[in-house]
Order: structure tokens, then sequence, then C-alpha cells
């Protein structure tokens, strides 16, 4: 047995075989840990030296191994937990780095999120995994009503609505049927103080329900007999004919050449007068 120098060991004359025996222990012990430190710090991503030289062969069944943990996995995995599932030793990092190679370019890609690894779809074909579904949407019972009532009684303004309704009409009502496209804005009441607007009914309503012109709408015989109105109506009570109303255009029209017309008179006196 070769003994240890006094500055690089402890001095085991004068021990005997079992002294010496657990002396010997305690000194190879402290030599491993001053040769190989450990850090609790020390980040999962950090290569692990191993004196393992490990085949080409090797290295290959380790890189499926990880790919098909990564595939498997239902959330991102890090080092560590990928290392308790490979043999002891195995280059990680390594397997790591060719598969981020490997992948790079293809339809699913290796990313890094937060010291995790998982398989992504690449962001340039994400988009053929895309489905477009047409959501149902259902009208309240007051957006309903002023459908009605607008399909009705067209060209009307909101108070003409809020009449036939007898409760004021909700913002929300209206901006729903808006937003859908079977109701818009037909011009200006210019009978009226202030001018409201007027809501009819767009070719999207026609076509939603099968109607080539408003005056296709059920007239009071019609919804007699499909059971919607009671058999015993009041006196005087009738189903309004529904009439298409003029377009916002017609009417910005009719006030520009108003206001041209006006504008040339009032320049024609002034000539005159001069």
């Amino acid at each position: 047995m070769t003994e240890l120098d006094a500055d690089d060991g402890r001095d085991f004359n004068g021990l005997d075989a079992h002294e010496a025996q657990e002396a010997l222990a305690e000194e190879l012990g402290a030599t491993t840990d001053e040769q190989v430190p450990v850090s609790e710090d020390q980040d999962d991503d950090a290569e692990v030296v191993t004196t393992i030289e490990w085949t080409e062969e090797d290295t290959a069944e380790h890189c499926r191994m990880v790919e098909a943990l990564l595939f498997a996995a239902a959330e991102p995995l890090d080092h560590r937990t990928i290392a308790a599932r490979l043999p002891a030793g195995a280059d990680i990092a390594g397997v790591i780095d060719g598969l981020t190679e490997e992948y790079s370019g293809r339809g699913v890609t290796l990313q890094k999120i937060d010291k995790k690894w998982r398989f992504v779809t690449a962001s340039d074909v994400a988009h053929v995994l895309e489905i477009e579904k047409v959501a149902p949407r259902r009208l309240s019972r007051a957006a309903l009503e002023t459908l009605a009532i607008i399909a009705y009684h067209q060209p009307c303004t909101r108070a003409d609505v809020e009449d036939v309704r007898g409760v004021q009409v909700a913002k929300g009502s209206l901006d729903q049927l808006l937003e859908i496209g079977w109701v818009k804005m037909r011009g200006k009441r210019k009978d009226v103080p202030g001018r409201p607007t007027l809501y009819g009914t767009t070719d999207d309503f026609l076509q939603h329900f099968a109607l080539e012109t408003v005056t296709d709408l059920p007239g009071l015989a019609d919804l007699k007999a499909a059971g919607l109105l009671d058999a015993r109506l009041p006196p005087g009570f009738g189903v309004p004919s529904p009439v298409d109303g003029d377009d916002v255009e017609d009417d910005e029209e009719a006030d520009d050449g108003e206001f041209i017309q006006d504008f040339h008179d009032e320049e024609g006196g002034e000539t005159a007068d001069a």
C-alpha cells in the first residue's frame, strides 16, 4: 500500500486496522467532494461533466427517448425531469441541441420556455390548424320586437318603436341589429324637430328571411292563419304594410341640392341689387 504524504492526507501512523479503515474512508469521501463540487443553486440547464463516452448509437437512442418524452408530455419539461428518464450520465444538453437543430425549419419546432422545453407548431404554418365555425347568435326578446316593428313600420324612428312597444328602446337592441346587418340608418325625418334618425331593414334581412321585398312580409290574414294572432282582435287592429324608405345618400343629396339652390338664389339677388 502506498502511504499518503502528510500534506496530501491524514497520517495513519499509530492507528489499528479498524481505525485506519475508517480514517481512509473519511479521507476518500472528502477527496471526492473536493473534486466534484455540487451547488444547490446549480442551473438545471448546466451541462453535467461526465467521464462516460457514449457511442453514436447510444446518442441516437437518447435523442429518440427525449423526442418521445417531449411529444408525449402534457407540459414543458426541464433538464432534471428529462434526465430522470434517461440513462445516468446522458448528455441532455447535447441531445436538446441536436433536436433543436434537427427540427429547425420544420412544421414542428423545439421551443424553450422558462428553462423548459416543448414541441410547438411553427408560426408560419399555424394557420392550417385553424377552424372557422359560425356560432349562432340569439336575439333578445326586445331586439326581436324592435326588428319586427322596424320591418313593418319602416322607415321609422326610435320614438316610433317606443310608441308601438310602450317601453323605452334599449340602445343595445338597436346596436345588435345594426351589428348583424339587418337594420340600417335610412336618413333623417325632416318634419320633426331634431331631425331624428330613420331606421329600416337591409338586403341581408331580406336574404335571411327569404323575402324578395319588404312587401312580402306576412299580412294580417297570414298571421291569423299561422296562429300567431288571436282570433278575437280589438276593433281597429291592423298590420301595417311596410314600404321602402329613402336612403341616407338620397337625403344628403337633397340637402345639398337645397343648399346649392339657396346659395345661388342669394348670389343672384346680390348681383341684381348691385
